[in-house]
């Protein structure tokens, strides 16, 4: 089956994978004012996956996790992220996010949440290199997606000439690099100058995988002129989505009506109380500090937003604001 990778034009740009920011609600909002080359869902535990609906016979219905893997035909080409330390839960959930009809599947290997690195997943992966070929490996034989991993560029330190080789040597469609190393976080700026130093390593070794850069993207321009500079065939952007679902559009947000954005949120609100099962509404803050700032009045709009429990109260907040 030929992969959609190979049809992307470079460069391409991708919506970052985000715990309880890219579900269905948000990517329906975004496929509408402006399409990502790829979408993300929410990264899935594939060792919770299996727990919830081989052990605990959970119907799907119920599951939550198989919320985060709900998504529309709009939303193509679709890569579900799961994460997990053990290649036997990793070929169940491959074959299960082939079975729903994703396009690919894309494993993380660098998300730093404690409980996550506990499992020896996520970042954690960085530690154990051949575990993580294994993976992969697993991942490619268990189904015929394509598979892609997200990662960082080292643990403690930047370690992209050992890191890197060992991804490389498992051939998977993609990397996407997260220009900053575990210790790191998000507390210093992204080294977008170490991407070069990447490309370098991918053309020696395997040229025909994918690198895709992430980190401090502000705008489709900004993004545009990432890949053009550090020469990554794709760019994937993650907070620049926060409040402006128009940016793969190339709108900037400062660039948006507000009536326009508390539109947007408030379709936004009644897209996610369509997800079943049924999310905890409060989930939906994080957007509402997003869309609703820098203007005046924003502060106490802010703040009646915030109380509100349901689509319909945030809705009405809005319309006595307007």
């Amino acid at each position: 089956m030929k992969s959609f990778w190979s049809g992307l034009k470079k460069p391409f740009f991708a919506m970052a994978p985000m715990a309880d920011v890219t579900d269905v609600a948000f990517r329906a909002l975004v496929a509408k004012r402006g399409k990502p080359d790829i979408f993300w869902t929410e990264f899935v535990s594939a060792d919770g996956l299996y727990h919830t609906r081989e052990i605990a016979k959970m119907p799907d219905t119920e599951n939550p996790l198989m919320s985060d893997l709900m998504f529309e035909e709009s939303q193509r080409p679709i890569v579900a992220q799961i994460f997990s330390s053990k290649p036997e839960m990793i070929a169940y959930a491959t074959k299960l996010v082939a079975e729903l009809g994703f396009d690919g599947v894309d494993i993380n290997m660098g998300c730093p949440d404690r409980s996550i690195e506990k499992q020896g997943a996520g970042a954690a992966m960085i530690k154990t290199p051949e575990l993580a070929v294994e993976i992969i490996k697993t991942a490619q034989e268990a189904s015929s997606l394509s598979v892609s991993i997200k990662t960082r560029i080292g643990y403690s330190k930047e370690s992209l000439d050992e890191w890197l080789p060992a991804l490389l040597s498992a051939n998977p469609a993609a990397i996407t690099l997260h220009l900053r190393t575990r210790k790191e976080m998000s507390l210093v700026p992204a080294g977008w100058e170490l991407m070069k130093k990447a490309v370098e390593i991918r053309n020696k070794i395997n040229p025909n995988v994918l690198l895709i850069g992430n980190g401090d993207v502000q705008n489709l321009e900004d993004a545009r002129s990432k890949a053009s500079e550090y020469g990554c065939d794709g760019v994937m952007l993650g907070r620049a989505m926060f409040g402006n679902p128009w940016v793969f559009a190339g709108r900037k947000s400062e660039d948006t009506p507000l009536a326009e954005k508390l539109a947007a949120l408030v379709e936004l609100a009644h897209n996610f109380e369509k997800i079943s099962p049924p999310k905890n509404f409060a989930i939906l803050k994080k957007h509402i500090k997003a869309f609703v700032s820098d203007f005046n009045g924003a502060v106490d709009l802010r703040a009646r937003l915030m109380s509100a429990e349901s689509a319909s109260e945030l809705e009405k907040a809005i319309h006595l604001y307007t």
